[in-house]
């Protein structure tokens, strides 16, 4: 006799939440769980609705006036350098959005046919690639994914489905499909899966990724829930539960701008060997490493990819084309002082929140900038230089009477000595901190056991001492010294009334013994009274 068939899972999940909900005041969306008897007076919000947003995010689509320079000159205020990036990105932004707005009314141009204009930029790390991309979504009003090509493999394979990268589009929209289908999808590093299969078997990395992004670069459509995605087959099953009109299922690429990045140090080296060949008549060996990669770079060919590991098919997906430069040490001091995203603007919000400012000196920024043009990495080598001067000031800072500092260069060759010599300049000004954070740690015990604790001042300059001894903070210091206080001071409150207590030395040097005294002499108190 035949075995009976094991019952589908999905269908089991369906019953039992139709079990689990039957019954309650709860329905299921395929964005989670509302209450149905949610009162009026909380849907009510100053707040644009979702379908608010949607329709601003949309029309500005439909009325799409932006003119390259405009996107030019909103770069400059965030990037910089790179003005030939930014001139091609711009016109290619401008075209694809003019054929967007076009499709969106119905209207068509003179060409019966578009092709779309995914762009390929080259240049080394932290030169501004992804920062370009992403003002310039956040200029148009567009949901903006980004990924490392290295993340996928070819379907069927362990890693991420390059189909992934439209569902997360649709994620960053809200789940606004639509809006979705007009969004920009930015691939970095897609040099590293440019390889070539090895003689092992089947590229998993390389071709198989490329095959696949070249049909999401184009037109397709993608299933909105992967067969791997067991939270969207679930959110699939609820949405059946609820009955009526399913939901769109799938998103069109069509509209969706495909950018992908990548160092391409070694196609540098291979384009200056051909045009070294070119220019003498034979090849030497290319050594760009003191030379901006950017000049070979924009010299590069459709075959230059092919040889360097890339599909004829994927290649002819990007034919916006465009490299970055590199940035020299004046270019990272052009970044800390006049760009709007500048990573010392962030340092200065870190100080900020504990009431702090700092000052720098022109001399200041350009050491900086030199240490961090050694680093390597561009732009992001800013952050690296900043953190390791500023970490032990973010740390001490905060708990000290310093409001004010500079930054000059012998604070950046040493920084541990510019801090020591920084708290014993203030240091006469740090008892009045001690004595506000005595007071802080009195007034939250006020607040969650309703008694007061009035400290004499032996007591404050024990604590003090101690604090600095330990190095630990008042805060955490009371927080030790005075954790049973609580049960000891409400048996004595029973006993006599008394909400008020003052701590003296002896309190603080062993407070259980303090307290264990107070508690014996309120019950001998107690007997007297009786």
């Amino acid at each position: 006799m035949k075995d009976k068939e094991p019952p589908n899972p999905f269908e089991e999940i369906q019953r039992q939440l139709k079990d689990l909900f039957k019954d309650s005041n709860v329905k299921i969306s395929t964005s989670g769980f509302e209450a149905s008897d949610m009162e009026e007076g909380n849907q009510e919000d100053s707040e644009p609705s979702e379908q608010d947003k949607k329709e601003q995010a949309l029309e500005l689509i439909r009325n799409f006036r932006l003119k390259p320079k405009e996107i030019r000159d909103h770069l400059n205020r965030f990037v910089i350098r790179q003005d030939e990036a930014k001139k091609v990105l711009s016109v290619a932004i401008c075209d694809h959005y003019n054929h967007v707005r076009q499709a969106m009314s119905g209207k068509s141009g003179i060409a019966s046919e578009y092709t779309k204009q995914n762009i390929l930029l080259l240049g080394p790390t932290g030169v501004g690639k992804t920062y370009l991309i992403k003002n310039i979504a956040r200029l148009i009003g567009v949901p903006f994914v980004k990924a490392d090509a290295t993340k996928f493999s070819e379907t069927g394979y362990v890693g991420s489905d390059v189909e992934d990268l439209v569902r997360d589009l649709v994620k960053g929209a809200n789940g606004d499909i639509e809006l979705a289908e007009n969004g920009i999808i930015f691939v970095d590093e897609i040099d590293k899966i440019a390889s070539e299969a090895g003689a092992g078997g089947r590229d998993v990395s390389g071709r198989g990724v490329q095959i696949n992004l070249l049909k999401l670069m184009e037109e397709t459509e993608v299933n909105l829930f992967s067969p791997t995605d067991m939270m969207a087959q679930m959110q699939a099953v609820m949405e059946m539960q609820r009955g009526g009109k399913p939901g769109k299922r799938t998103i069109n690429t069509r509209n969706i701008l495909f950018i992908v990045s990548g160092a391409f140090d070694k196609l540098a080296e291979s384009i200056k060997k051909r045009v070294s060949s070119n220019e003498l008549g034979f090849g030497a060996a290319p050594n760009v490493e003191d030379e901006d990669t950017a000049i070979f770079l924009n010299q590069a060919e459709t075959q230059d990819f092919i040889k360097y590991g890339f599909e004829p098919e994927f290649i002819g997906r990007v034919p916006v084309r465009v490299a970055c430069s590199s940035l020299s040490a004046d270019d990272l001091a052009h970044i800390m002082t006049t760009s709007e995203g500048s990573v010392l603007n962030q340092y200065r919000d870190d100080f900020y929140g504990y009431g702090i400012d700092f000052t720098i000196s022109p001399e200041a920024i350009l050491a900086i900038a030199q240490s961090a043009s050694k680093e390597g990495t561009g732009a992001r080598g800013l952050l690296t230089v900043l953190e390791r001067i500023f970490r032990d000031f973010k740390f001490e800072l905060p708990s000290t009477a310093i409001k004010q500092f500079e930054v000059t260069p012998s604070m950046i060759d040493d920084p541990a000595a510019y801090l020591r010599q920084l708290k014993d300049q203030n240091a006469h000004l740090q008892h009045d901190v001690f004595i506000d954070d005595v007071k802080h740690f009195a007034a939250s015990f006020e607040k969650a056991h309703g008694f007061t604790l009035e400290f004499k001042p032996l007591a404050v300059d024990a604590l003090i001492q101690e604090s600095m001894q330990r190095d630990q903070t008042i805060q955490a210091l009371c927080q030790e010294k005075f954790r049973d206080f609580e049960h000891g001071l409400n048996i004595i409150y029973r006993n006599t009334g008394q909400t008020v207590f003052k701590i003296g030395k002896l309190a603080i040097e062993d407070p259980d013994k303090e307290l264990s005294q107070w508690v014996v002499r309120s019950i001998e108190t107690m007997k007297q009274s009786k």
